[in-house]
């Protein structure tokens, strides 16, 4: 099993915008598409940056999910709409983890 940890740096101002697709639209369809969110985080800034887990089989399942993902025409109308003012995510960094064996 792998995890991966995504953090999202928001534009200033587009904050409400990211909940809004998120909560109407990307989790369903991360759903539809057998993706699976373990939890999911907003930094308590001024300018908040999200903070979400994914959990995977494997590398190879987590390559096919997000390409599914990113050719997905649903996707694809909710991000082009959602963008019509501008883009919310200024950058995506990921970190890739293992649960350590020696955890209870």
């Amino acid at each position: 099993m792998i995890y991966e940890l995504r953090i999202y740096k928001i534009y200033p101002g587009k904050i409400d915008a990211i909940r809004q697709r998120f909560s109407e639209h990307t989790f369903r369809i991360f759903e539809r598409l057998g993706m699976q969110v373990c939890d999911f985080w907003e930094e308590m800034e001024e300018q908040p940056k999200l903070y979400y887990m994914m959990k995977y089989e494997s590398m190879e399942e987590r390559i096919r999910q997000w390409e599914m993902f990113a050719q997905d025409k649903e996707w694809n109308d909710v991000k082009q709409k959602s963008e019509q003012n501008g883009k919310i995510v200024e950058r995506v960094d990921q970190i890739f983890l293992k649960r350590a064996d020696y955890w209870v």
